[in-house]
């Protein structure tokens, strides 16, 4: 082995590594946007919150911001934790990157509104469980 094999190598694991990165935040905008557009949604659709400018404030400036820096966490602390295992690593990416997902949605889901007494919005389907607490 020569000193250019190596640095062939050491080349190519760098680029696997630098688009696993893009990946990542990719995905993870991806999905913490999706989540503030499903809240935001339903806020609008049930008028909760203050006012549309008020909850796109919070959403976009803090919502979205740290969720995606916890999203972020999770997923490279598992891709830490468990290592080369790729099918157990995706498979617990997909649970956790979900279950965040869920609970960052239940924990600001809109309340009893007079728009939705029940809190959930008309757009929402009955076979899917409402977020919330």
């Amino acid at each position: 082995m020569t000193s250019d094999d190596s640095v062939d190598e050491g080349a190519e694991r760098m680029s696997g590594r630098s688009l696993h990165g893009c990946l990542v935040a990719v995905v993870v905008l991806a999905v913490t946007l999706l989540a503030a557009m499903l809240l935001g949604r339903a806020w609008s659709a049930c008028d909760a919150g203050v006012n549309s400018s008020a909850n796109g404030g919070f959403l976009i400036l803090i919502f979205v911001p740290v969720l995606w820096s916890v999203l972020m966490l999770i997923w490279l602390g598992v891709g830490a934790f468990l290592g080369d295992r790729p099918l157990i690593r995706a498979f617990a990416l997909m649970v956790l990157l979900l279950t965040v997902f869920w609970c960052s949605i239940s924990l600001f889901w809109g309340g009893d509104t007079y728009r939705c007494p029940s809190g959930v919005p008309p757009w929402w389907p009955h076979f899917i469980p409402a977020p919330g607490f």
